[in-house]
């Protein structure tokens, strides 16, 4: 940690001099989200206003961090950029590719076994390139992060899109594609489009079976799935400042499902708590030293319309326990009315597992809440009537909790302890049963509920809650039981109430860990040798895209048009595929499997253009590939929702696929597009989406015009000679049209550009 206090050192130093500078250039007083970003401008900046929504800024992270998944192909980019040592603080967890099945020794065991090619690469790089390396079973990455790395006032990018989780400790956390990693680990500014800002003030306190949960689920039910989409949301107020660090970080975990850029809360007692819970007391202290430039300006939190784009305003004290689902994150459900909407849409009532943990709720204070309510179940002698399940998010959390007897508790009810990592919130689970497509439900504790996600199952009915009442809700076996208000008979055949839950913020004894599961870089890599084996099945080394051939796109064929939804899991889904992450060829395979298409209702099944039959998508677009045509995928609205996986836009490229046109982007995803050398469009007209015929040949025209602003023309040639002009937005500035140009933005760093 030595090298990153000097890093945090430098920083703070800056922060004064950054802030005042910025304070002149935008003549007023400034949010906290504005102190960080102008903080961490590249050199020269500063002293510009930025127009929100609009304008592309350069910034300088601190440091970068990568899940296993993701850091595969994130690193196989790196190696091609010709550096020697990544430029800042960068490092590798291990927590995607552990599958949850039987527990947690057992299943860590088998991923060792089963993933060791992996992990051996991506050691082996850590080692050369000077990067931390979180072993498997070291826990998931958000927790792992926020326990040792993040710090009040910090920048750092993410391979994932819950990085935001480290906002809970006033650090301004990003998720980005691997191609956006590399850049900054090359030693190169990371561009964002200067966000809005969403402004949540937070009054009274929360008590009894509320958490801090409730506060996203209430909020993702308020702005959709896309109603943060190019915004940064920043939570002030008293109510702000009750909560504990682990649960700010539980709300800014899960404002990726509302499409922020990220969120955050300002530096305060919570704050410093933890920093020094986590034996970081010498970073609490150079916060202290810098406090009010850590929280926004006094002025803005009397007067926040003036200074965000949207104000909401919660009252803790009021707020009510939600459930949210199912298969979407943001159909907010208050408990009181939750049992009413099962019984109404014939949702399945009985609940056959219930989930805590994850990286969004996996911290000392949710297991110790959870277990209260374990440990009354065990005392009433009620017994849980749904499978019950605990992902740890830590080794250190794990160890400590079994310290404190809480995994015990657990067992007692019968729950079963995973491995500290993914598991079932990502498709690791092998859960038995789910290939025969039953209906049921589940409700977890976890951030995603997509159809399938879980298990693989369409007809799982996934939903959302806090650990609390994930557990009241286990225990009883029914998604109708409030435990507010409801009774439950027991063993002995008496009427028994669950009394609210509690539980600890920080250990009273301290965390404590025998092997956290770090390993430092080598000092010397340059001797290090990374040996991928040309015949594996789960790493590949990359090659280069083409570049633009200089022309416009014409008589592209249209591969697909996606109906609905379609997040980065329709487009290249998670689960048993995560083991081809490093292997471009044999994940392209999955490319968009799930998406439903327009014309024919089903997934996987689109029009051969060249023979005009129908097969999967990937089987049909390789056709086009091997005979040298072009295609185009159409979509609906906030097109690459959910992950940050860049394998969703790499896929595409990757098989001829040269443009993606919708109604709207998720931003992680538009952005991937563009670090791919591919081609991201929206309608102009979104009613324009209608006219795509299935058997169109499609041009692209104005590419030798291409600039910042000015639209494009699409041309239908319909099948029966009519044809349709159609316009189409982007959002490329100068630069990223050069990445379009040149194939890639990697090509870019290649050349030295």
């Amino acid at each position: 940690m030595a090298f990153d206090i000097e890093m945090i050192k430098s920083v703070y130093a800056k922060f004064p001099s950054r802030i005042e500078a910025a304070r002149k250039a935008v003549g007023r007083s400034l949010t906290l989200t504005e102190k960080i970003l102008y903080a961490h401008l590249s050199e020269g900046e500063a002293s510009q206003a930025y127009e929100r929504g609009v304008s592309y800024v350069d910034f300088i992270p601190d440091r970068v961090a990568m899940q296993d998944a993701t850091a595969q192909m994130a690193l196989l980019q790196f190696m091609q950029a010709g550096r020697d040592q990544v430029a800042v603080p960068s490092t590798v967890h291990c927590d995607h590719l552990i599958q949850a099945e039987v527990g947690a020794l057992a299943d860590l065991d088998k991923a060792k076994d089963k993933n060791r090619e992996v992990y051996d690469f991506l050691s082996s790089v850590s080692n050369k390139y000077g990067l931390g390396f979180w072993k498997p079973g070291a826990g998931i990455i958000h927790q792992v992060v926020l326990e040792n790395y993040a710090f009040p006032g910090g920048m750092m990018i993410g391979t994932d899109s819950h990085t935001p989780n480290a906002g809970g400790l006033g650090m301004i956390a990003i998720g980005v594609g691997g191609a956006d990693a590399c850049d900054v680990m090359a030693g190169f500014p990371w561009e964002l489009k200067f966000p809005k800002l969403i402004g949540i003030k937070l009054t009274g306190r929360l008590s009894g079976w509320t958490s801090a949960k409730d506060v996203i689920l209430k909020v993702a039910g308020i702005l959709t799935v896309k109603g943060g989409t190019g915004a940064v949301v920043e939570y002030f107020g008293e109510g702000a400042k009750s909560l504990s660090a682990t649960g700010k970080g539980t709300i800014c975990n899960m404002g990726a499902e509302i499409g922020a850029t990220t969120s955050i809360f300002g530096y305060d007692e919570k704050s410093e708590a933890y920093l020094r819970g986590t034996e970081r007391g010498d970073i609490a202290d150079m916060a202290n030293g810098i406090k009010s430039h850590l929280t926004g300006d006094e002025e803005v939190y009397a007067n926040p319309e003036k200074y965000f784009d949207q104000v909401i305003e919660i009252n803790l004290s009021e707020l009510e326990p939600h459930v949210n689902g199912p298969f979407t994150p943001d159909l907010a459900w208050p408990l009181s009315k939750f049992a009413a909407a099962v019984k109404e849409n014939e949702w399945p009532a009985k609940l056959e597992v219930g989930l805590i943990g994850s990286c969004t709720n996996s911290s000392y204070e949710d297991i110790s809440r959870a277990a209260s309510l374990a440990q009354q179940a065990v005392d009433k002698k009620l017994v849980a009537k749904s499978e019950y399940t605990i992902t740890p998010g830590s080794e250190q959390v794990r160890f400590t909790v079994e310290r404190d007897g809480f995994l015990n508790i657990f067992e007692n009810m019968g729950g079963v302890v995973l491995a500290n990592a993914c598991g079932p919130c990502i498709g690791q689970w092998a859960r038995h049963g789910a290939e025969k497509q039953e209906k049921n439900s589940i409700i977890t504790s976890f951030n995603r509920n997509f159809a399938k996600r879980a298990d693989g199952n369409p007809n799982t009915h996934s939903f959302v809650a806090s650990p609390e009442i994930v557990t009241a809700l286990a225990i009883a076996g029914d998604l109708t039981f409030n435990p507010m208000t409801d009774s439950l008979t027991n063993e002995e055949g008496n009427q028994v109430r669950l009394d609210e839950p509690t539980g600890l913020e920080l250990p009273t004894k301290g965390f404590a860990v025998e092997d956290a599961g770090y390993q430092a870089p080598a000092e010397d890599g340059s001797t290090v040798e990374v040996v991928v084996n040309p015949k594996s099945e789960r790493l590949q080394l990359l090659e280069p895209f083409i570049p633009w051939e200089g022309t416009d796109l014409t008589d592209l064929k249209l591969l697909i048009k996606a109906k609905g939804k379609c997040t980065t899991d329709h487009i290249s889904m998670a689960g048993p595929w995560l083991r081809y992450r490093g292997h471009l060829d044999n994940i392209s395979n999955n490319m968009l499997i799930g998406a439903v298409n327009y014309f024919n209702e089903a997934t996987n099944k689109v029009k051969n253009q060249l023979n005009g039959e129908y097969g999967e998508v990937p089987a049909v677009q390789r056709q086009y590939k091997l005979h040298g045509v072009g295609s185009l995928v159409v979509g609906d609205e906030n097109y690459g929702e959910g992950s940050s996986r860049e394998h969703a836009a790499m896929e595409p490229r990757f098989l001829g696929v040269r443009a993606i046109l919708v109604k709207s982007f998720a931003r992680i995803h538009e952005t991937n597009l563009k670090k791919q050398g591919m081609l991201a469009l929206t309608f102009a007209n979104t009613s324009d989406y209608v006219l795509i015929q299935e058997d169109d040949a499609i041009d692209i025209v104005g590419l030798n015009t291409f600039a910042p602003g000015k639209q494009l023309t699409v041309v239908l040639n319909h099948a029966d000679g009519s044809k349709h002009e159609i316009k189409v937005n982007h959002t490329y500035n100068a630069g990223q049209i050069e990445w379009f140009k040149a194939g890639s933005a990697l090509n870019l760093i290649k050349a030295g550009i």
